[in-house]
């Protein structure tokens, strides 16, 4: 498969899905790189990997997690006070959902 030749339109639409800024002078760049990372993701898929194991870590290491517990609170007024925006007696948290996404 030839990734060399991704449209512009293809392009704006994946910058606009990855809520990338895009400027119509960067589209040619960005095309050839992400033509670039396709090429290489279709080498990786022309490997013969029969016969050898998945590896869900790279290394032998295990995650070790410690039971979830509170630790200590900051009162009410030192994190209203490190709050960069506050909202009476609230912290002010930025909008991160919009237009219709969802997590």
């Amino acid at each position: 498969m030839d990734h060399g030749a991704l449209e512009r339109e293809q392009v704006q639409r994946l910058a606009r899905l990855c809520r990338l800024d895009a400027p119509d002078h960067e589209l040619d760049d960005l095309a050839a790189r992400l033509a670039a990372v396709l090429g290489y993701v279709a080498r990786l898929d022309a490997l013969n990997l029969d016969g050898v194991l998945e590896m869900p870590h790279v290394g032998d290491e295990t995650n070790v997690l410690g039971e979830d517990r509170p630790g200590p609170q900051l009162d009410r007024q030192t994190l209203l006070d490190l709050s960069p925006q506050i909202f009476d007696c609230f912290v002010r948290v930025p909008k991160v959902l919009g237009e219709g996404g969802g997590a």
